[in-house]
C-alpha cells in the first residue's frame, strides 16, 4: 500500500511542480505526472538511502515536491538542449 500512496502523492506533486516551475513547459499532462511520480519515488528512496527516512517511511509532501521540481527542471534543461535551433 505504501508504493500506491507514493504514486498518488507523486501525481498530485507533479501537477503542483508544473505550476511552480517557471518558464514555458514543453511537457504534456502525462509526462508531468510521470515526472511527479518519479520525483516522489526519488525523494522517498533517496531519503531512505541518505538516512533521512527510515525504511518503509514515505517522504513527506515537501520532499516529494522538491524531488519533482528538480526532475522537472532537469527535464526542461534536457529538452531545451536537444531541441533543434532555428536560424532567422
Amino acid at each position: 500500500m505504501g508504493i500506491i500512496w507514493t504514486i498518488l502523492i507523486g501525481f498530485v506533486v507533479g501537477l503542483l511542480a508544473k505550476m511552480l516551475t517557471p518558464g514555458k513547459d514543453p511537457s504534456g499532462f502525462f509526462i508531468t505526472a510521470a515526472i511527479g511520480i518519479a520525483g516522489s519515488l526519488l525523494a522517498t528512496y533517496g531519503g531512505q538511502a541518505l538516512g533521512l527516512y527510515s525504511a518503509g517511511e514515505p517522504a513527506g509532501f515537501i520532499g516529494s515536491l522538491v524531488g519533482a521540481i528538480i526532475l522537472l527542471v532537469l527535464y526542461h534543461f534536457i529538452v531545451r538542449k536537444s531541441a533543434p535551433r532555428t536560424t532567422s
